[in-house]
C-alpha cells in the first residue's frame, strides 16, 4: 500500500547544479570584448574624441566618468 506522502518526486526536466558550465557563443564573447573596449575609450577620453560630437555629449560622459570613479583632472 503506497500513499501520496511517500511518493518519490519525478524529474520534469534538466536541473542545474552548482558545477554546471554555461556555454556562451563566440559572438557573445566578442560583443563583451567590444563593450569593454568602448568603455575603456570613453573613460580615457579627455575631449579629443567626444568634444567634436558636441558639448552635451562630452559633459554627459565627463560626468559618467566621475560617477564611475575615474579621475580625469
Amino acid at each position: 500500500m503506497t500513499s501520496a506522502a511517500h511518493a518519490q518526486p519525478t524529474s520534469t526536466g534538466p536541473t542545474a547544479s552548482a558545477g554546471t558550465r554555461i556555454h556562451l557563443p563566440v559572438w557573445a564573447w566578442l560583443l563583451a570584448l567590444l563593450a569593454l573596449g568602448v568603455l575603456y575609450l570613453i573613460t580615457q577620453d579627455n575631449g579629443a574624441i567626444l568634444a567634436q560630437l558636441g558639448d552635451t555629449t562630452h559633459e554627459f560622459f565627463h560626468d559618467a566618468r566621475h560617477a564611475l570613479g575615474v579621475p580625469c583632472h
